[in-house]
């Protein structure tokens, strides 16, 4: 069921991004021949990606046919974390591990085994399969926190539900917003529909704590201090309301707001937020005054601002700003983080019908204290004493990673690591599996920053002695004696009959077109026929206590909230660690030109900052706090505040003195009120390094 077209030159095959990236774009592949491809290019019919990918996408045949990639299973021989295997044969490599999980069941009981996944793959069968295996043992079971979390607490808070305006529709916007995001790098697809709206004269507002490349871009660009963009965004509504901006309308019949909130932000102006965020009031009572004048207002909150302590609060308090306008009413108005809600049912790929609640839930982020023994981290079970890990890279990945390295060091501990390439994590893993890439499987992929069910089919013979996500948890489960369908039906059996069972078609009509487009109607994107929680209202006042268990610390309004890792006097700096252009989390880390684009890990801070250090263009700067210190080339950047330094890139542990890297200094604590790692919110000292 391969669909493809023929040139002179090449066969156009269709596919789709499986990256952890919003756009999840829908791609045609230049096939040379069954193992060997060419170009990447966008689909150009597919109305959201339109033509348009990635740099990093479009190279992607250097990380196809790189000569790093695993070839065979192999076994550890040595300590943990020398990266010394020995090859051996598939069966014995799924005996050893079977066997393995059945020592650790039988000593501590199913719970001791931990099946772990991340965003490796963003496919609905090859990424979440794994849970199919999971439930049928009866393993501890994950709570996925590590991306997105923060952010989508703070906007099922107000919303209630994973969607919004149609991101295709801001080209038909008169101003557009993108608060704490860069897609000009990590969403080029955004600027596609931002650009188009621009040619017709909209305007765009970036607000970030750098200036990014999306920022140099913009009408206006708000540079303010982490973790203060409640700050900015109680503010706004403040001079909305006080300067007759708001939609009264609208708020009376659309949200719970009333006297008490509006009170309340009459106590939130723009004095009280210039302290706070660094900005000054005019430039606050600017951006207001230009978003309440503009009806047609597309707001596109990204994920940068919410990975901090207060994030949840943050999105919450920026998710307010269309429903104090009445944006929402709008076509091209209204807001949209992610697409997340797609109705399908997913009950025979992720083995929904083997789960057993009672399982504990271990928190993803806290993959640190998990294995070395937090107990409060343990639920009250037993220590994990044998792990399967897909899609992760965790020892280079998560937050306090030197607490990582040391639980993954265990040697009580077994870990098999399904991979393409060698990681950080993949030298502490016992047995380690090569794992099959996107063009070698069939799978379906949830485009997160807007409608589409993009479809992703076989291109290429299977590389060397790779298996799938799906045919290595298949081969585990019938050792482990699980005889249910799900491990022996094939990917796209099981594909086929998902989307059969949720009314969406059959797989080979899907793959036809390339995708499914889920697109709800204008009302139901806009909220117009209410929102999603039991009133129908948009919430100022969230009730966080449905949403995570640590609602108490949770502002009962929209409000600035300081529970940021702040700067003290040992630690004077507060340290951003951003995505890097060239790189995605640490896939990419490995392709040529995406090293050569991005040269060494850098530190940006104020040129003042770097004087009074000591510093120039490319010394060396070492910045720490109690869990770590790296040691970078410095670079004077005008465009961040005072006091702040941004270390873009998860960077190889190797490419620094001591093999650990960025995500050292990060802690692992949980964001309220439902989890999640503040990447972006680390208390640092700089120092000048020795020469």
């Amino acid at each position: 069921m391969s669909i493809a077209t023929k040139t002179e030159a090449a066969e156009w095959v269709k596919s789709a991004c499986p990256h952890d990236c919003p756009s999840a774009c829908a791609l045609e592949v230049e096939r040379l021949s069954q193992n060997r491809i060419g170009t990447i290019r966008g689909a150009a019919d597919n109305t959201y990606t339109a033509g348009v990918i990635c740099a990093k996408v479009a190279r992607y045949r250097e990380r196809v046919h790189h000569p790093d990639r695993l070839r065979t299973p192999q076994r550890r021989v040595g300590e943990k974390g020398t990266g010394a295997f020995q090859p051996l044969s598939w069966d014995d490599a799924l005996d050893e591990i079977a066997e393995a999980f059945t020592r650790a069941t039988q000593r501590h009981g199913s719970e001791a085994v931990w099946p772990y996944h991340s965003g490796g793959t963003m496919g609905l069968l090859q990424r979440y399969g794994i849970d199919r295996l999971r439930n049928a043992m009866r393993y501890s079971r994950q709570q996925t926190t590590i991306c997105v979390t923060p952010a989508q607490s703070g906007w099922m808070a107000g919303i209630g539900k994973m969607n919004g305006t149609d991101p295709r529709e801001m080209a038909d916007s008169d101003l557009i917003v993108v608060w704490g995001g860069n897609p000009v790098s990590t969403q080029v697809n955004a600027m596609v529909h931002i650009t188009r709206a621009r040619k017709r004269g909209a305007k765009l507002v970036v607000i970030d704590v750098y200036e990014t490349p999306t920022a140099k871009t913009a009408d206006l660009a708000l540079i303010l201090r982490p973790g203060t963009d409640a700050a900015l965004a109680c503010a706004v509504m403040h001079v909305l309301l006080k300067e007759d901006l708001a939609d009264r309308d609208y708020l009376a019949r659309y949200t719970d707001f009333g006297p008490d909130v509006e009170a309340h932000l009459a106590g939130r102006g723009p004095e009280w937020a210039a302290g706070i965020t660094g900005l000054s009031v005019e430039e606050i009572t600017g951006f207001a005054r230009l978003y309440g004048a503009t009806k047609r207002s597309f707001l596109r909150p990204g994920f940068g601002f919410t990975r901090s302590r207060n994030g949840s609060a943050a999105m919450h308090a920026v998710s307010c700003l269309p429903a104090i306008t009445g944006a929402w009413r709008e076509p091209g108005g209204g807001a949209f983080f992610l697409n997340i809600d797609w109705g399908l049912d997913t009950t025979l790929a992720h083995g929904l019908d083997m789960l057993d609640p009672t399982i504990r839930v271990l928190d993803q982020s806290r993959i640190g204290p998990v294995l070395c023994g937090e107990a409060a981290d343990l639920k009250g079970g037993p220590p994990v004493t044998a792990m399967f890990m897909q899609n992760a890279n965790s020892a280079n990945v998560a937050g306090d990673s030197r607490t990582v390295r040391r639980g993954l060091s265990r040697e009580d501990l077994f870990l098999c690591v399904h991979e393409q390439f060698p990681t950080a994590t993949t030298r502490y893993a016992d047995i380690l599996l090569p794992a099959a890439q996107f063009l070698e499987y069939d799978d379906l992929y949830y485009g997160l920053g807007h409608t589409h069910l993009n479809v992703g089919l076989a291109v290429l013979d299977r590389y060397e002695d790779a298996r799938t996500n799906h045919e290595v948890i298949g081969g585990i489960a019938r050792r482990l004696g699980c005889n249910q369908p799900c491990f022996s039906m094939s990917a796209r059996e099981i594909l086929d009959l998902t989307l059969h069972q949720s009314g969406r078609g059959t797989l080979e009509e899907a793959a036809e077109r390339g995708w499914i487009d889920c697109a709800p109607a204008f009302e139901d994107a806009h909220f117009l026929n209410g929102f999603a929680h039991s009133d129908g209202l948009f919430h100022f006042k969230p009730q966080w206590s449905h949403i995570g268990p640590e609602h108490a610390i949770m502002p009962p309004m929209p409000d600035h909230v300081a529970l940021i890792e702040a700067a003290t006097d040992d630690h004077p700096f507060r340290m951003v660690a951003p995505p890097a252009r060239s790189f995605l989390n640490t896939s990419f880390t490995e392709t040529p030109s995406s090293r050569a684009r991005e040269g060494e890990p850098r530190a940006l801070l104020h040129p003042e900052d770097a004087a009074m250090l000591g510093l120039d263009e490319g010394d060396g700067v070492c910045v720490g706090n109690r869990r770590g210190q790296i040691t970078l080339a410095a670079r004077p950047f005008p465009g961040v505040q005072r006091g702040v330094v941004i270390v873009e890139g998860i960077w190889p542990n190797t490419s620094f003195a001591g093999a650990l890297g960025v995500n050292q200094l990060i802690g692992a604590d949980r964001v309220p009120p439902n989890g999640g790692t503040a990447f972006h919110d680390t208390a640092v000292w700089l120092r000048p390094a020795e020469r």
